[in-house]
C-alpha cells in the first residue's frame, strides 16, 4: 500500500518475477470501466504479465462501496489461494484495504424518501463543500474517497443520528484476510515529481478524450466514478469551465492533496509489517519484501 504514484504496481510486477502471484486491486477508481488513463490502471501489457483482479467491475455512474468490494474481492482472494498462487492486494484506497482486513459495518436502515431528498441536495454541492460538511458531522472523516464517500458520511450522520465512524466502530463485521502489510513511501519532493510525470503522461495519452468517450457512452458527469481526480477536471475542460492549458496544474494540485491525505491515513490506520523507501529500484524492493517474508515464515 502507499500513496498514488509511489510505485506500487512496479513493485508488484517485480515480485511476480520471483513469486507465482495474482494482483488484487484495492483502488476505488479502477473498478470503473472505460477510464484506464484517468485511473492509472496497469497497462494491457502489464496485465498480460501478471493476472489482475477487481479492475473494470462496474460502469461509471454505478455506486460501488467498500462493503461491496469486500464481498466480491473475498472469493477472488480465496480462489487465488486455492489455485496455489499468492494473492497480493495492491492499492491506495484505505477503506477497501480496511474492509478486507477488519471488515465493515452493517449499514443501518434509513428512511428511503428522506434519503432520496438528501441525495438531491448533496448532488448540487461541489466536492469541497461535501468534504467540509462531512468533516463537521464526523470529526473522524478523513476527506478521502471522493464525492461518493463524503455524500455517504453526510447521509448516515443526518439520517441515523450517529456519524459514519461510530457505525464503523460499533457494527463492524469480520475481515476476510489476515494481512501482512508492506507500505511504500518516498520523500515528498520525489512523490511530487512522480505525480507531475504521471499527470503529463495521462494528458498526452488522451485523458480528456477518454472522459469524453465515457460521457458519450452514457456516463453521468456527476455520477460515481466520474468524480475522481483527473476525471472531474477533464469534465470541466469539456464543459468549458476550465481552460485546457490549466488542466495539468489542476490535476497536479488535486493529486498532491489526495496523496497527502492517503499518507496521513496509512500512518494512523494500518500497522505495516514492513515500510520501504520506494526511491530504490523495484527489483531491490522486491528483494527486501521476499527476505522479510521468508524470515516471517521460518
Amino acid at each position: 500500500m502507499g500513496p498514488t504514484a509511489v510505485g506500487k504496481t512496479a513493485l508488484a510486477l517485480a515480485l511476480a518475477e520471483r513469486w507465482s502471484l495474482d494482483v488484487v486491486s484495492a483502488d476505488s477508481r479502477q473498478v470503473y470501466t472505460g477510464l484506464d488513463i484517468a485511473t492509472a490502471k496497469p497497462t494491457p501489457r502489464e496485465r498480460q504479465r501478471v493476472p489482475h483482479h477487481m479492475l473494470d467491475v462496474v460502469a461509471p455512474g454505478e455506486r460501488y462501496s467498500a462493503g461491496r468490494y469486500a464481498l466480491e474481492a473475498g472469493p477472488v482472494l480465496a480462489s487465488i489461494g486455492a489455485a496455489g498462487r499468492m494473492p497480493v492486494v495492491v492499492g491506495g484506497t484505505g477503506l477497501y484495504i480496511r474492509a478486507l482486513t477488519d471488515g465493515l459495518f452493517v449499514e443501518p436502515t434509513m428512511d428511503a424518501p428522506a434519503r432520496e431528498g438528501l441525495a438531491g441536495i448533496t448532488a448540487g454541492m461541489d466536492h469541497a463543500s461535501l468534504v467540509r460538511w462531512a468533516s463537521r458531522l464526523d470529526r473522524r472523516f478523513g476527506g478521502t474517497g471522493g464525492r461518493h464517500r463524503a455524500q455517504r458520511a453526510i447521509e448516515i450522520a443526518l439520517l441515523t443520528g450517529q456519524p459514519l465512524s461510530w457505525w464503523q466502530r460499533t457494527a463492524a463485521t469480520h475481515g476476510v484476510i489476515d494481512p501482512w502489510v508492506v507500505r511504500l513511501t518516498v520523500p515528498r519532493a520525489v512523490l511530487h515529481r512522480r505525480i507531475r510525470q504521471r499527470t503529463e503522461e495521462m494528458i498526452t495519452r488522451g485523458l480528456v478524450e477518454e472522459v469524453e468517450a465515457a460521457i458519450a457512452d452514457g456516463a453521468p458527469v456527476t455520477g460515481p466514478g466520474m468524480d475522481g481526480i483527473g476525471v472531474r477536471e477533464a469534465v470541466q475542460v469539456l464543459q468549458g469551465t476550465l481552460p485546457r492549458e490549466q488542466l495539468a496544474d489542476a490535476v497536479l494540485i488535486a493529486t498532491r492533496q489526495y496523496a497527502k491525505r492517503q499518507e496521513t491515513w496509512f500512518r494512523h490506520q494500518l500497522d505495516p509489517a514492513l515500510t520501504l523507501d520506494a526511491t530504490r529500484a523495484p527489483a531491490h524492493l522486491a528483494d527486501a519484501v521476499i527476505t522479510a517474508w521468508e524470515q516471517r515464515i521460518t
